[in-house]
This record gives structure tokens, sequence and C-alpha cells, in this order.
């Protein structure tokens, strides 16, 4: 069972007036496509739910796979690329928003893209204050990336939603290998889905789990096995329908068209690449380009 949270949103005021007095969505071109930014695969999540509320949008799915994973990567270097490869997009593909689908991404750089780039922007953070209000036990888990976990963000959610209840934290940064791998149709290790489960449930309060956060867009490709390891009674927190909705509010009243067929934009050339076409067609992805 999945349960959502409300994602973080862009403080511009997205109805802005533009010089002539019209307001901004009268200016959008209807081909303007919403752009999806994830280290990998892991936003497909969260493209999923996008297209059951906006099917007719057009989408730019953009996987920095020259830079994954970023859960090893210093707070530096995360942002420095996040703000450099999507300033490069947003001047090449003039999105309508841009939605940073990543957990490690949004915690570390959030605020320094929308102080750079003039587009509503939509992120994600690791979803304790739901995962507060549902869990029974008052015992809850915590799966993202190492860079994700330590950020003061995680500790101020933590102080703010679930200060009367017991977090456990855990670096799971194997789970996005095992989800890249997943989709380019490789079988899931079970021995890396039971060090995650372990990682919790090792630790003093674990056994009293009943809700885990999945603190990177990665882990619900992985939903099955998760639920299988950790076993009945534990429920998931998935923010993807919730910042698939936020997406929807934001371009609310904008016209859609398409004039391509949507797009697979990678930062890396690599052979794998080929055996991911048949899963991105599944996400209504099929073209593939390299960022040059």
């Amino acid at each position: 069972m999945s349960f959502l949270f409300r994602p973080v949103v862009s403080r511009r005021t997205v109805l802005r007036q533009a010089q002539d007095g019209r307001d901004w969505f009268e200016l959008v071109d209807s081909a303007a496509p919403i752009l999806l930014f994830d280290s990998g695969v892991g936003g497909l999540s969260v493209l999923a739910e996008l297209r059951k509320v906006l099917p007719q949008a057009p989408v730019i799915y953009a996987a920095d796979n020259g830079g994954l994973p970023y859960g090893t990567k210093t707070e530096a270097e995360v942002a420095a690329r996040v703000c450099g490869l999507l300033g490069r997009m947003s001047e090449r593909y003039r999105p309508r928003l841009i939605c940073i689908a990543c957990n490690t991404a949004s915690t570390i750089a959030l605020s320094m893209v929308r102080d750079v780039l003039n587009v509503p922007i939509v992120g994600t953070v690791p979803a304790i204050k739901p995962a507060a209000e549902t869990t029974r036990s008052g015992a809850i888990g915590l799966l993202g990336t190492a860079a994700t976990i330590r950020q003061a963000y995680v500790d101020r959610l933590e102080s703010e939603f679930a200060a009367d209840k017991t977090l456990l934290r855990f670096a799971a940064g194997e789970l996005v290998g095992a989800a890249e791998g997943k989709l380019r149709g490789e079988t899931v290790d079970p021995m890396v889905i039971d060090r995650a489960v372990a990682g919790l449930r090792d630790q003093p309060g674990g056994a009293e789990i009943d809700t885990v956060v999945l603190a990177c867009t990665h882990f619900p490709l992985l939903h099955a096995e998760l639920t299988d390891a950790f076993g009945p009674g534990v429920r998931f927190v998935d923010g993807a329908a919730g910042i698939a909705r936020r997406i929807a509010a934001l371009t609310g009243g904008q016209d859609f068209s398409r004039s391509a067929r949507d797009l697979a934009l990678f930062t890396k050339a690599e052979d794998s690449l080929a055996a991911l076409a048949p899963a991105l067609e599944r996400y209504g992805l099929f073209r593939q380009e390299v960022l040059t």
C-alpha cells in the first residue's frame, strides 16, 4: 500500500504577469514539454503517474546516466552538476516546467536551481510527514541514498513531523543499481533487497517498523521485491502520484500538443541504453537522444 505526499514546488508565482498583461500560462507554447530530471531511470516512477493525470502533455525524460549515482557524490558535486545540466536543458528545450524527480538532487540543489532558472520547479523530498501520520507502531524506516539520508533537510523534516516517532535511516544505494538493472531486463539480486531490509530491521527498534519511506524515486520500481522481503503489515510511502498531481495543478489552463514523440534524453552514450528501449517504450518514450 502506498501513501502520498505533497511535493516541493517553486516559490515563484506560476501565473506571473507578462509585460503585455497576459498570464504566463497564456504565453506557453503548446508543444513546450514538461521536463522530468533524475540521475537515472528512477524518475520513471513519477512519469508513470504523470501519464495518468496529463496523458496529453509532451514530456522529455532526462536521465543523467553520465553522473549516476548521485548518492556517492559530495553536495558540491551534485549541486554543480544538476544546476549546470538543467541550465543547458532549459535553454535548449524550453520546458514549461521542470520536475527534479530525485530526492538527492532536490534535497541538495533545489533552491539553487530555483535561483537560476525562470521556470516553475517541482522537487521531491523524503515523505516523512505522511509516514508519521500513518504509522501505527511509531517506528518508521527510511531508505535512501547515502547523500540523501545525511542531509540537514531530512533532520528538519524529522524534527518537525516525526519528533515523537522512531525514524531509522539506512543508506540503500545498492537499490539504485538494482532498479537500473531491472529496467534493462536483468534479474534483481535478492541479496541486495535483503541487505536493505536488514539495514533497517537490524537497528534497535527495527522490528517494529510498519511504514517505510522510499526516499529515492528508483526504489518504487522495486516495490514488489521490497514488499516480499519486508513481509505483510508494512506500508510504503511513495510520492510519485502527489508530484504528478502538483504538476497538473501548476499547468492547469495550459494547452498541450505534441510535435514529436516524447523523448528520453541521456547525458552519456553507452551500450546499455539499447537494453532500456523496451522499458522506455512502456512509459511512452519512443525516442532516445544523448545531450551534446
